[in-house]
């Protein structure tokens, strides 16, 4: 364990210091070197107290460079109140190889100068691939001091979502099990929180209210506990959401009962609660999109008209910065330049990244996973299920198991894919019009300086004589 801990202080070569709790960094090139590369493993895969240490350490570097987690709060209220407008915000859910994928996404923001782009992992994603949210902040803040990247890093936990089976069996239970997932994310560096309790929606009660009631109920609660654990001098960007996705569009009476409802329930249980900065809405998407019996995605009938209207209202009437559409990532590529036309204020992209690097890894690799899935993952098979859409359907819960083969995939598959995945986020980001939207960013977030204490086991190890005797 020393020798772990030893060796990431001194792997800089002198250009990081840690010295009384506190990280001085004195050549900040050193930190685009594979020396980061060494610190990033360490972090996912050390043992707990070398682990530890290498998060502490990225953080702090972070820190001391101005590459900080953030919340994009500000800047959402900004687009609500009409002082910035014309692009979408692009959410990615990062499942897989998230190291390299980062790396990709902060060398094109760099490139295009962009500012407004989000890291998100949902909860079930968090679960299926063993990526707990001090790792996840680990790896995105690694990545981007890899890349040289400065600024705001806005990290959000997506679909913070209450079952509504657990719920109807156990309301407490489970609400408490998201409020716990708040506190754990929160205190990793995820100042942006996606509350999703569209699950609760009714649609047999009589009237728009009634159904969503426990929506925006359920919802002020978490957002109770979301501003209870928020550092000071961080306002939380917290979106609600009104349509289940998969389900039937959503429409503006809904969004104005959920709205007036969660603002009247607001008012009365938390006035002094800051509110929602986005909505989310169904538009004729699904998370993945449906695969056919080849394997293949149908097109999806995406309603523009009705994310045009929803956004609209949004902004108009409740300040917000607008709506947010999910499950994107496997539309045409001829829809993504609609978005900000439109003013969506974010978008929600996650699956297309998980099939690019299926289609790139090594197929002895990727037959070992399909292998593995049809003894792991049986029970997902459902009896009409060809072999293709099982494996699309269920692949992904094969990326914790296999999350170290992936990382160590040779390099050169490595380079292969992260030139596929350059060239999509730059398509992305070019439709989504975020290029040179760091000026925005700088203009109304705010960014906050937040230190943590070492752990306590590594301030042992680098306090010990040289000569102490600390190994496991």
């Amino acid at each position: 364990m020393q020798a772990h801990i030893d060796t990431m202080t001194s792997i800089f070569d002198g250009n990081i210091v840690v010295e009384d709790g506190r990280v001085t960094v004195k050549n900040e090139r050193a930190l685009s070197g594979p020396q980061m590369d060494t610190l990033v493993r360490e972090a996912v895969f050390g043992d707990e107290a070398t682990r530890d240490y290498a998060r502490w350490l990225i953080w702090e570097i972070g820190q001391a460079v101005g590459t900080r987690p953030s919340s994009i709060h500000d800047l959402y209220l900004a687009r609500g109140r009409g002082e910035v407008r014309g692009f979408t915000v692009p959410a990615i859910n990062v499942r897989a190889m998230t190291y390299d994928t980062a790396r990709s996404i902060f060398r094109v923001a760099k490139k295009m100068d962009a500012g407004a782009f989000i890291f998100e992992i949902a909860r079930s994603e968090i679960a299926y691939t063993e990526q707990r949210p001090t790792e996840y902040v680990a790896v995105i803040l690694g990545a981007a001091l890899r890349e040289g990247f400065r600024g705001p890093v806005f990290i959000q936990g997506d679909h913070f979502q209450v079952n509504h089976k657990k719920y109807a069996n156990d309301p407490k239970t489970e609400v408490d099990s998201v409020k716990q997932l708040v506190t754990e994310a929160v205190a990793a560096g995820f100042y942006n929180i996606d509350i999703d309790t569209s699950t609760l929606v009714d649609i047999s009660k009589k009237t728009l209210d009634e159904q969503q009631r426990l929506n925006y109920e359920v919802g002020i609660d978490i957002l109770q506990h979301v501003r209870a654990q928020q550092p000071e001098g961080v306002v939380i960007s917290v979106g609600g959401e009104i349509g289940e996705v998969g389900t039937a569009n959503s429409t503006v009476e809904e969004l104005r009962a959920y709205m007036d409802g969660f603002e009247r329930t607001r008012k009365k249980a938390a006035p002094d609660a800051e509110g929602l900065s986005k909505i989310s809405v169904q538009s004729g998407t699904s998370h993945g999109g449906v695969v056919l019996a080849d394997g293949s995605i149908a097109d999806v009938a995406i309603d523009f008209k009705t994310l045009e209207t929803l956004s609209k209202v949004a902004r108009d009437d409740y300040g917000l910065a607008g709506a947010v559409q999910h499950g994107a990532s496997t539309l045409p590529d001829t829809a993504f330049n609609n978005f900000p036309r439109l003013e969506v204020a974010e978008i929600h992209l996650a699956t297309n990244f998980q099939n690019m690097m299926y289609d790139n890894i090594p197929g002895e690799l990727r037959d070992e996973i399909y292998e593995w899935l049809r003894t792991n993952a049986k029970d997902e098979r459902k009896a009409t299920d060809t072999d293709e859409q099982f494996f699309y359907k269920s692949r992904k819960k094969a990326i914790g198991p296999f999350k170290r083969r992936l990382w160590d995939l040779p390099a050169e598959v490595k380079t292969k894919l992260s030139k596929a995945y350059d060239a999509k986020f730059e398509f992305l980001f070019s439709q989504l019009a975020v290029g040179g939207t760091a000026k925005a960013v700088k203009q109304h977030v705010r960014v906050q300086e937040i230190h943590r204490p070492m752990p306590h086991e590594a301030e042992a190890v680098l306090a010990a004589p040289d000569d102490a005797d600390l190994s496991d």
